[in-house]
C-alpha cells in the first residue's frame, strides 16, 4: 500500500468554473483494497490552502451526501459560510467519491425512464416495476462488471485514509451532510485514531441505512403533513384551503384524486396525483407547501396553470448509478429477494403513510443486486463528533439523527427546533456557532443542545 499512501499529489489550476484560489489533483487508489497491485481508480481532489500557515491545524474534508453526489463543489460553496478562523486553520479538501463525478465515473447506460425510482404502487403496474428494478440491476452489472462490487462506503472511507496519508496528515477533520454523515461514521468506525473533528449535518440512521432510509422518509412525512395542515388552517384567509386541519387535508386529497383522473396543468407540464404525492418533501416547509397546493387547487378549478412542482429534474445518470452502486453494494444482503414481499409492504405502507409509503416500500434495484465486496458496517464507537439536525428534515428525519447519536457514543447533538429543510449549517441558527467553535477549539458542548430556527426560516 505504500505506493498509494506515499504518492505525491501534483497540484494544478482547476477548471474555469472553480475559483482560482483552489488547486486540483488526482489521487490514485486501488479498485480492490484486497488486491492493491491490481486495477486503479482516479479520485479527483481539490484544495484551498489554510490562509495562515502559522495557525494551520490540518485538513478539513467535505462530502455533500447522496450516495452518488459529487463533492468537489462543496468546499467551494461552503467557503462563503466558514468563518475566517476556520479557514486560517484548515486546508479545505473536496473530492468526488470513487465512481462519481470526475473520479473514474460509473455509467449503467440508464434511460431517463429508468432513472426515476419514485414509483407509486398499483397492482396493475407492479409487474412493470419489478421488470424495471431487475433491468437496472442487470444493466449496471453488465456495464461495470467487477468494478461495481467495490463502489462502496467502506472503500470510499479507505480512499479518504489514503488521501489523508498522501496529504501528509496524521488525522483528518470532516464536514458532511446527509449520506456523508454515514460515510463519516464508517470512517470513524474503521479508523478511529485518525478522526479529528467531525461535523455530521442531517444524519442518516446507521441501523436502517439501506431500504430503511427510504422508509424513514415516508414515516417522517406524515407528521410533517399534519403539521402543515394545522398551520395552513390558521392561514385560511391567505390560502383558501380549509379552516380546520382536517378540511385542509381533505382539500389536498381531493386535488390528488382529481389529478389522477385528469392531470393538472403546470408551467412545466402535467402532474398526476402520484406526481403530486412524490413531491412530499415540500410539506416540511409550511409556507412553500401552502402556496403550491393553493396554486394546484386553482388549476384544478380551471384557472391558469399552477406553479410547477419544485425540482422536477432528475439527477444525472452517473449520480443515480452511484446511488444504487453504493447503497445496494453496502446493504445488498439485507434486501428482500421475493418481489411479492415488496408488494405486501407497499400495500401496507400506503395505508400507514398515505403520502409516500408505497413509493418508499415498492421494489428497488437492490432486490436484484449482486452482493458487494463486504458486509455492512456496524457503527458503534465513542469517537467524538458533532451532529447538527433540523426538527423538520425531509430526507433524514429527526429519528434518524437520534439513532446516529446513539451509535456514536462520543457525539453531541444540536437540534434546531422548528428548523425546516435538509441541511443545517449556514442557515444562521445557533448550530453554526457551535459547529464553528468545535472546528476551531475542539470543544464539544457539555450536553446536547436545542435552539430555535431563525425568524423567517
Amino acid at each position: 500500500m505504500r505506493q498509494y499512501t506515499q504518492q505525491k499529489l501534483h497540484w494544478r489550476h482547476c477548471d474555469a468554473k472553480t475559483p482560482a484560489t483552489f488547486q486540483c489533483a488526482t489521487l490514485k487508489v486501488p479498485l480492490d483494497y484486497g488486491d492493491p497491485g491490481g486495477r486503479q481508480l482516479d479520485i479527483a481532489v481539490n484544495r484551498l490552502k489554510a490562509s495562515s500557515p502559522k495557525e494551520r491545524r490540518g485538513v478539513l474534508l467535505f462530502n455533500p451526501g447522496g450516495p452518488g453526489a459529487p463533492g468537489l463543489g462543496l468546499p467551494v460553496v461552503l467557503e462563503a459560510y466558514l468563518p475566517q478562523e476556520v479557514k486560517r486553520q484548515y486546508d479545505l479538501i473536496g473530492f468526488d467519491p470513487r465512481g462519481i463525478g470526475q473520479s473514474s465515473p460509473l455509467s449503467c447506460g440508464l434511460s431517463s425512464d429508468e432513472l426515476n425510482f419514485d414509483r407509486a404502487y398499483y397492482a396493475k403496474t407492479f409487474a412493470k416495476d419489478v421488470r424495471w428494478a431487475r433491468l437496472v440491476a442487470h444493466k449496471c452489472a453488465a456495464e461495470e462488471g467487477d468494478k461495481l462490487r467495490h463502489i462502496t462506503t467502506r472503500d470510499t472511507a479507505r480512499d479518504m485514509d489514503v488521501m489523508r496519508a498522501a496529504l501528509g496528515e496524521r488525522k483528518i477533520s470532516y464536514y458532511a451532510g446527509s449520506y456523508g454523515t454515514y460515510l463519516g461514521a464508517v470512517y470513524m468506525q474503521m479508523f478511529p485514531q485518525r478522526a479529528d473533528r467531525f461535523v455530521l449535518d442531517s444524519a442518516v440512521d446507521p441501523v436502517r441505512y439501506g431500504r430503511g432510509t427510504f422508509q424513514e422518509m415516508a414515516e417522517g412525512t406524515e407528521p410533517a403533513f399534519v403539521r402543515w395542515s394545522e398551520w395552513t388552517a390558521r392561514q385560511h384567509t391567505a390560502y383558501q384551503l380549509g379552516t380546520t386541519p382536517a378540511e385542509v387535508r381533505r382539500t389536498f386529497w381531493e386535488i390528488v384524486a382529481q389529478a389522477n383522473r385528469k392531470p393538472v396543468a403546470t408551467d412545466e407540464g402535467l402532474l398526476t396525483g402520484d406526481d403530486i404525492r412524490s413531491v412530499r418533501d415540500i410539506f416540511f416547509q409550511k409556507q412553500k407547501a401552502a402556496a403550491w397546493v393553493a396554486e394546484l387547487k386553482k388549476a384544478t378549478e380551471g384557472a391558469e396553470p399552477a406553479t410547477p412542482a419544485p425540482d422536477p429534474e432528475l439527477p444525472p445518470e452517473n449520480e443515480i448509478a452511484g446511488l444504487w452502486a453504493v447503497m445496494c453494494g453496502d446493504t445488498s444482503a439485507t434486501w428482500l429477494r421475493d418481489p411479492e414481499q415488496y408488494r405486501r409492504d407497499a400495500v401496507r405502507d400506503k395505508a400507514r403513510y398515505p403520502l409516500y409509503g408505497d413509493f418508499a416500500s415498492n421494489i428497488k434495484p437492490c432486490a436484484f443486486w449482486k452482493p458487494g465486496s463486504e458486509t455492512p458496517t456496524t457503527v458503534n464507537n465513542d469517537v467524538k463528533a458533532l451532529i447538527l439536525q433540523n426538527e423538520w428534515d425531509p430526507q433524514t428525519p429527526l429519528t434518524a439523527a437520534r439513532n446516529m447519536h446513539r451509535a456514536l457514543r462520543g457525539s453531541r447533538m444540536v437540534t434546531v427546533a422548528e428548523g425546516e429543510g435538509h441541511g443545517v449549517y449556514g442557515a444562521g441558527s445557533c448550530a453554526d456557532e457551535v459547529a464553528n467553535a468545535y472546528l476551531t477549539t475542539g470543544q464539544l458542548p457539555a450536553r446536547d443542545l436545542t435552539c430555535h430556527a431563525p425568524a423567517g426560516r
